[in-house]
């Protein structure tokens, strides 16, 4: 590597040296400035400029020191890349506070892009050597910080709908805006990027601004990490209840996972969710926590993904297609999370819904079908090993005794004895996790890298058709009187869809009832007839 990093006193000593130098005058590179406490990270064709620029900024004059990053080898998409990449990892690694805003980071293509991937990880460690970073790139991408951070590159997809919800929001009263989204198409990146960007910028910094999350266990993590960024607060981060109990109208509210607000049916507390239609003059009947965000905002911004409604109180599809007409609608089209793409997502759709579909390999993606337990659980088990984040969730086909006996198992399956999810609060990273097995209400909105999926016997197939076992359904508040057999089986297969679509690198299923199991394994490699047992294997890059 012909990489150089070159550690400069930050003052106008250094400004002449740079002066003087032609590689320091016209020549794309990558730089940082620090004071132990603070960073700052930028990329120019000219050093000696821009250090003098700097220099006479009374926000950059603070710093002490200054990094340079050049390359023989760099172009300007190069360094805009690599800059990019350095304030996201940076603002994960928690060194320092970084003073960059997160306007302008664009995941754009250029030549030679996984060249320059591969020598980002290089800088990386050089920097770890210099004391400039301290944690490894594979730690950092396990990090709730690196993964709900607003420092995030934005697709072309991503950052035009930012651009035009930023017009929309400055030059008018009132908005609704709906993003649709499949699952990994960088919903909750982007939620919380406008959030950080919108607070940001000169137009809009003194808007009231709520991120809304209707899951407690994903509204806990993100609240962990607004802590970490310079200008967002944890009160930031709302529930739908949250939201009523505000005295003021938001300007805006950006609600992620919209498709899991409520409606009055199933819930656990119909006293909360009538007091706080009272509170807004609402009909508790007539109306769901979606008419409480249009009242409570000027504008409002509604993630969605009406294929990851998963249970009777989710607000129906209907009730969103009302608001349409008054709508901006947009959508995510890229896919984020799994490195098998679009087309996974896609497949995983069509086997369920059992469309025309043929069998598909994805090279590069870890799917097998399990028909030992053991073997996919301790599989799970060593990637977690290797990886990090990988879990073991299942469909809500089994009690919870363990919730009021930890000494008792939940789940017993040829031998196998497992316990449910010991809290609901940020699950994922709780320190037994690996051990347990989550639902969807506690990985509905996450990234794992490996994910082992158990289908339960609440659902069965037959004569290519799919049939409900209600006996076997323990989510009380997934079935409802109003609702026949068809439509709980729909939420069941959004439930098994939305867990499968978890993995970035792999997922893995296990199958109890035998029917289903012969109908998957039509399209799910097994690992039976393949022979196939993934052991060690060596660490590779992370992919988005």
């Amino acid at each position: 590597m012909n990489t150089q990093i070159t550690k400069f006193s930050f003052d106008k000593n250094t400004l002449n040296i740079l002066s003087s130098r032609a590689d320091y005058t016209n020549w794309p590179i990558v730089y940082i400035l620090e004071n132990q406490k603070e960073a700052y990270v930028g990329e120019t064709t000219s050093a000696a400029r821009r250090t003098h620029d700097h220099l006479d900024n009374r926000k950059r004059d603070r710093f002490s020191h200054l990094y340079i990053i050049e390359d023989s080898t760099f172009n300007k998409s190069a360094t805009l890349d690599i800059e990019s990449k350095l304030i996201e990892y940076m603002h994960a690694d928690q060194k320092y506070i970084l003073q960059n805003g997160n306007g302008g980071l664009r995941n754009h293509n250029y030549y030679n892009k996984k060249y320059y991937k591969q020598l980002f990880e290089k800088i990386w460690e050089r920097l770890i050597v210099e004391q400039v970073a301290q944690n490894s790139i594979k730690d950092i991408e396990n990090s709730d910080l690196f993964k709900y951070s607003p420092f995030k590159s934005l697709t072309t997809d991503q950052s035009d709908i930012v651009e035009s919800l930023e017009t929309i929001i400055t030059s008018n009263n009132k908005s609704v805006n709906i993003i649709k989204g499949e699952p990994g198409s960088g919903k909750t990146i982007l939620a919380i990027y406008l959030v950080k960007y919108l607070l940001s910028q000169e137009k809009t910094h003194h808007l009231k601004i709520g991120l809304v999350l209707p899951q407690t266990s994903l509204r806990e993590t993100v609240r962990k990490t607004f802590r970490h960024v310079k200008g967002l607060k944890t009160n930031m981060v709302l529930g739908p209840n949250d939201v009523v109990n505000e005295p003021d109208t938001f300007d805006v509210l950006i609600v992620d996972e919209a498709h899991r607000l409520t409606q009055r049916r199933n819930l656990a507390n119909y006293s909360t969710y009538d007091s706080a239609c009272e509170k807004l003059d609402l009909n508790p009947i007539d109306s769901s926590q979606l008419d409480w965000m249009l009242q409570k905002s000027k504008h409002s911004v509604f993630l969605y993904d009406e294929k990851q409604t998963v249970k009777p109180s989710d607000v129906d599809k209907k009730v969103f297609d009302k608001i349409k007409k008054a709508a901006n609608e947009y959508v995510l089209s890229s896919q984020l999370r799994v490195l098998a793409g679009n087309e996974f997502v896609d497949y995983i759709d069509s086997i369920f819904r059992k469309t025309d579909t043929e069998f598909k390999e994805f090279k590069g993606y870890d799917f097998f079908l399990y028909d030992d337990i053991q073997e996919m659980i301790d599989q799970i088990q060593i990637k977690d090993s290797i990886h990090g984040l990988c879990r073991v969730v299942a469909g809500y086909s089994w009690d919870w005794v363990s919730k009021d006996d930890p000494q008792k198992y939940d789940i017993c399956i040829d031998g196998q004895k497992l316990r449910w999810n010991s809290t609901v609060k940020d699950w994922i990273n709780s320190p037994n996790s690996i051990n347990e097995v989550g639902c969807i209400h506690t990985v509905q909105g996450y990234d794992l890298n490996y994910i082992g999926v158990i289908i339960g016997n609440e659902i069965s197939f037959k004569d290519n058709k799919f049939y409900f076992h209600p006996e076997n359904y323990k989510d009380r508040y997934g079935k409802h009187s109003s609702l026949n057999k068809e439509e709980i089986i729909t939420y069941i297969i959004n439930i098994y869809k939305t867990l499968i679509t978890r993995g970035i690198r792999g997922a893995y299923v296990f199958v109890c009832n035998d029917g289903l199991r012969e109908h998957l394994r039509k399209y799910i490699p097994s690992t039976k007839q393949d022979n196939v047992l993934m052991a060690a294997e060596p660490e590779v890059g992370y992919g988005k």
